[in-house]
């Protein structure tokens, strides 16, 4: 569900040593709990106002109230999820030198299938049943999408999350140029234009990046690829697997545990070919209680960017949902720059900037 090694760097916001002293990693990590408890403190004020005032207002001001805050709720919380999501991975992978990128993908899918099993046997969701011929027709989606998270989780750990989110925008140009040649789809000129600043800015954004880290530049390259085949594969996929259900569809609740689920085994399989399990029992990361609470909180997030996007998509639409998330880019970066100290020049800033306005001005230029 994340949506990201092993080169310690000198640069600020890189992995610390293991033989220095942990103080830094909690501090750091004490510092996003702190500003996620005030968020959730925020967010909860504004539905309590929100209920108090459709207490007080009679019916037909209960309804428009319930109709003006919905679209804002789920898009706070959506915001939330996302910015949270990339944050806790940066902490749990850099700050505390975590060097096991797939147990970590392990982990979060396994609470996220724990809590979808658990919620469908409570009534909360309803999940479409897991057979062999859906599962035949789903594993070559879930093989990108394992790639996809792994990949993600180790450019995480070399590159700052401000320049993450500017190389992300590849991924919109790979898919344009598959939608292109596979779905015979063609964009109009306002999208190549956007695609083509964010090309100029990727590229300035590597050519400045005080901290540069050619292999962490290659796994996000490969993650925006990857990224990219997911997006298109899925759509091939779906309705192949739909003709494969017992109902005759398939919910996003179902594909998000289809999707966990079948990445388990996967996740297994690479942790014993890369030796992944040697490291995880002699590291001294597992031992310290607040990296496991950041873990499992990535995990449960991790889960909630699933539910609160549907959510979201559902008060708004394709639209807005688009133009939000690559508005989201902007405190993400900025966030990343500040929380974790990351050198930037003033060049560098400025191609930051530049990337996260190319990525609005692509959402602007898709709608039209």
């Amino acid at each position: 569900m994340s949506s990201d090694s092993k080169v310690p760097s000198s640069d600020a916001e890189e992995p610390i040593s293991r033989n220095e002293d942990k103080s830094n990693g909690d501090a750091a990590a004490d510092e996003i709990l702190n500003g996620l408890l005030t968020h959730g403190r925020k967010t909860c004020s504004v539905q309590a106002a929100g209920d108090r005032l459709a207490s007080g207002n009679g019916k037909q001001k209960n309804g428009y109230s319930k109709r003006a805050s919905g679209p804002l709720l789920s898009g706070v919380c959506y915001c939330f999820s996302s910015c949270s999501m990339i944050l806790l991975n940066k902490v749990v992978l850099s700050t505390y030198n975590f060097d096991a990128g797939v147990s970590l993908m392990l982990y979060q899918n396994l609470i996220s299938v724990i809590i979808v099993v658990a919620l469908g046997l409570l009534g909360v969701v309803s999940t479409e049943k897991l057979t062999w011929k859906l599962i035949r027709v789903w594993i070559p989606v879930n093989a990108i999408f394992v790639g996809m998270l792994v990949t993600g989780m180790y450019s995480l750990k070399y590159i700052n999350v401000a320049m993450v989110t500017i190389l992300k925008n590849l991924t919109n140009i790979l898919t344009a140029i598959g939608e292109m040649y596979l779905f015979r789809k063609h964009q109009n000129g306002k999208v190549w234009t956007a695609l083509f600043l964010m090309i100029i800015s990727a590229v300035s954004g590597g050519v400045t990046d005080l901290s540069f880290d050619a292999v962490g530049y290659t796994w996000q390259i490969m993650n925006c690829i990857l990224t990219a085949s997911y997006s298109l594969t899925l759509r091939r996929v779906m309705d192949t697997a739909k003709q494969s259900t017992r109902s005759g569809s398939l919910n996003e609740v179902s594909m998000v545990l289809l999707n966990n689920s079948l990445s388990l085994p996967f996740g297994i399989f690479l942790i014993l070919f890369f030796n992944e399990w040697e490291y995880v029992q002699k590291a001294d990361v597992i031992r310290i209680p607040m990296f496991w609470v950041l873990s499992t909180a990535s995990g449960i997030i991790g889960l909630s960017i699933s539910f609160t996007s549907m959510w979201f998509l559902r008060q708004t639409g394709p639209t807005t949902y688009s133009l939000v998330g690559s508005l989201n880019k902007i405190p993400i970066s900025l966030a990343g720059i500040l929380l974790f100290k990351v050198p930037v020049s003033v060049p560098n800033l400025f191609s930051i900037l530049f990337g996260l306005f190319a990525g609005i001005f692509f959402a602007r230029a898709k709608m039209s």
